[in-house]
């Protein structure tokens, strides 16, 4: 056996391992408890923003989504506490673990200094907890409600599958 046998035989163990998917994104309110959401350009509805976790370079969850922020609306803030991980199975892909973390509560001036990423982006908006759902319907509206409740009552990161909470 060669010296590069035992590579090549992990890197086929590591080939052969399920996928996962990961992405992180960033919660920012206003004053008035509003969430700022951006509508894609590449795909219906609308989101948080964030984006894939580039873990083939080394990111980590909150390094993706401070990048992702600062990419798609030209804020670069250091981010507050973890206020959900969330398992999300989907038809057709592997599943997704999406991190969603404080972003904190932007003032007018950081409101009016907010630079879309056109490449990716339509436009933004500010939207009250109660209609929330409407706009991210799904997994994704239920993580942002639970990420609202972890704020209001302090009760640590919730643990979601499919924006349920577990345990």
């Amino acid at each position: 056996m060669t010296t590069t046998q035992p590579l090549q035989d992990f890197a086929a163990y590591i080939a052969s391992l399920p996928r996962v998917l990961a992405g992180a994104g960033a919660l920012f309110r206003d004053a008035g408890g509003r969430v700022l959401l951006v509508e894609p350009n590449y795909r219906e509805g609308w989101a948080l923003p964030g984006g894939t976790i580039e873990s083939d370079e080394g990111e980590s969850p909150r390094e993706g989504a401070r990048r992702e922020t600062a990419e798609e609306i030209g804020l670069d803030r250091e981010l507050g506490a973890l206020l959900a991980v969330d398992w999300v199975k989907g038809p057709g892909r592997p599943p997704l673990v999406a991190y969603l973390y404080d972003g904190g509560v932007l003032d007018e001036e950081e409101l009016g200094s907010i630079r879309l990423q056109e490449s990716e982006l339509l436009s933004w908006r500010l939207v009250p907890r109660g209609e929330l759902t409407g706009h991210l319907p799904g997994s994704l509206g239920r993580r942002v409600l639970a990420a609202l409740d972890v704020l209001a009552d302090g009760s640590g990161t919730a643990e979601l599958e499919n924006g349920y909470r577990v345990g």
